[in-house]
């Protein structure tokens, strides 16, 4: 392995992990203000309950993600200095004021934690739900500063160098809004069904039913919200990339001609050396009506692109499919549920329908990985787009490969720990939650 893949491949295993803790972080403490909002308006103690349970997952998910997060603002200036000198100082902004949000979470997690008992109890209360906010808040900016990459704005890029800086246009790029509402209602996806996932098995278990389904009827809620709401901002973020990053949006879709009244694919291999798709569902017109709004616009293919900035076709068409795959089938599942709520509230007790959502568990996560991949993959050859080149950006420091294989080391320990600990908290529930 090269120490250009080795780069790229360490920062992609990081952002890997990191985004499930922080999704989970951004999510959860709203799940927890939530059941204690339900034990201080009924006094119902399984409420309570719910939320302990539940605060003692953030602070796990707080700690891993404050760990992981560390690791990869050291990896930008250790494996990319030649994007840290010029971009630091104009994407800076967000970063910055995601440290003081993170502050925020932490001050405020402490005091939710160790405050049972010692605080007004609506005091108490809002304390939590100030996690959540500047947990939101401290992934918005992160996202703020990623979008930068595939908008760069704020500057007069002249003669090689980066003039009049304005920090504040940088942050509010063209792609900071669709990227950021894409991915918070991704988050709560992705946390709502894993966490409902979880309940509903121990709930098929026959296991402290009570707290589990009080737990599962607040994550589903949410999770299933989002999941209807996710593909509004889907076509939002599609029509998005189609006018800024038309490389992105033809290596999604594996369209390699340019045409009118361009087909949509749904699967499908892509044979980039003969620029066509074996075995794809084609749907005429769709893919202009997803770009464009109209089904006989022309959408741009590959071949009005030069060959030197194509991104990596196959992963990013996968990727893509994945994605949407996986966010269509919760988005059937959300219907199904709200449909339930709505007319027949008995399926919400039978096996079938806590299968559904078991099965579901990991569809949120791999959507959100899937989805990071289809923005960062697809984005190459440039870190900066359209600017600066992502092998112009890394390291000359050799070696880097070494650094790949320990970091792996790292974060697969981290993973086994994280999942122990998990898995001895929802045992414990069964000694400690469950009561009436």
């Amino acid at each position: 392995m090269d120490d250009f893949i080795a780069a790229r491949s360490q920062m992609a295993l990081s952002l890997g992990f990191h985004i499930i803790f922080s999704c989970i972080g951004m999510v959860m403490p709203f799940f927890m203000a939530v059941a204690h909002f339900y034990w201080l308006r009924t006094g119902q103690d399984v409420y309570k309950n719910v939320t302990k349970a539940w605060s003692q997952g953030v602070a796990i998910f707080f700690a891993t993600g404050a760990v992981s997060g560390t690791v990869l603002s050291f990896e930008l200036g250790l494996l990319w200095p030649g994007f840290m000198k010029h971009a630091g100082p104009i994407f800076g902004m967000p970063f910055s004021l995601e440290g003081t949000a993170f502050f925020i979470e932490a001050i405020a997690l402490g005091f939710f934690l160790y405050g049972w008992d010692r605080f007004n109890k609506w005091f108490h209360w809002f304390t939590g739900v100030v996690v959540g906010v500047s947990g939101l808040a401290s992934g918005i900016l992160v996202v703020a500063a990623n979008a930068w990459m595939n908008s760069p704005s704020g500057f007069d890029y002249v003669n090689g160098q980066y003039l009049n800086i304005d920090p504040i246009e940088a942050m509010f790029n063209d792609a900071w809004f669709t990227q950021a509402l894409h991915m918070t209602i991704a988050a709560f996806v992705a946390t709502g069904f894993a966490v409902a996932g979880v309940h509903a098995f121990m709930i098929l278990k026959g296991q402290n039913v009570l707290f589990h389904t009080k737990s599962f009827t607040i994550a589903a809620f949410f999770g299933c919200a989002a999941a209807i709401l996710q593909p509004l901002s889907g076509d939002l973020s599609a029509k998005d990339v189609a006018i800024r990053q038309p490389a992105k949006l033809a290596a999604m879709e594996a369209h390699f001609k340019t045409e009118k009244s361009a087909s949509l694919i749904v699967g499908g291999i892509p044979d980039v050396k003969n620029k066509k798709v074996d075995y794809a569902i084609k749907l005429p017109g769709f893919l202009s009506f997803l770009a464009h709004g109209d089904f006989k616009s022309e959408v741009t293919g590959l071949d009005k692109i030069p060959a030197k900035n194509h991104p990596p076709v196959m992963i990013t068409h996968f990727a893509f499919q994945m994605m949407v795959g996986s966010g269509m089938a919760m988005m059937l599942i959300a219907i199904i549920y709200f449909f339930s709520l709505w007319k027949q509230k008995r399926w919400l007790s039978s096996n079938w329908i806590l299968k559904l959502f078991a099965i579901a568990t990991p569809l949120g996560f791999i959507a959100v990985e899937a989805g990071w991949t289809v923005t960062e993959v697809g984005r190459q050859p440039w870190i900066i787009y359209n600017i600066m080149r992502t092998a112009d950006a890394v390291t000359p420091m050799p070696g880097i490969s070494y650094s790949f294989y320990l970091f792996s080391a790292i974060y697969i320990s981290l993973a086994i720990i994280v999942i122990f600990m998990l898995y001895r908290q929802i045992k414990m529930v069964g000694k400690l939650y469950d009561k009436p």
